[in-house]
């Protein structure tokens, strides 16, 4: 099976940064796209950025400029930077990847536990 690990989050005052990153780790042939998602209390989960493994990257319009995603194929890990948070950034930020665990295998979606990022105003 395949896991998705994520650290980084915590408390953060209004204005400040914080970089998640997330590990993807067990029987892994590839991974595809790999992104990070978020979700605010009340509200439903939505998408932040994504990655592929060619480096293309997609944002949500309204974090563009502020929130940078990277990842290190190498190592299986995507990192999201995230700078001039304010209080419409706290969520539970969720990793999420698309992996293949064999070459015979389709391609299967795989979710991190979450990680809490509150900021405080």
């Amino acid at each position: 099976q395949v896991q998705l690990v994520e650290s980084g989050g915590g408390l953060v005052q209004a204005g400040g940064s914080l970089r998640l990153s997330c590990a993807a780790s067990g029987s892994i042939f590839n991974i595809n796209v790999m992104a990070w998602y978020r979700q605010a209390p009340g509200k439903q989960r939505e998408l932040v950025a994504a990655i592929t493994s060619g480096g293309r990257t997609n944002y949500a319009d309204s974090l563009k400029g502020r929130f940078t995603i990277s990842r290190d194929n190498a190592k299986n890990t995507v990192y999201l930077q995230m700078n001039s948070l304010n209080s419409e950034d706290t969520a539970v930020y969720y990793c999420y990847a698309n992996v293949k665990v064999h070459v015979l295998k389709s391609w299967e979606d795989y979710w991190g536990q979450g990680t809490q990022v509150t900021v405080s105003s």
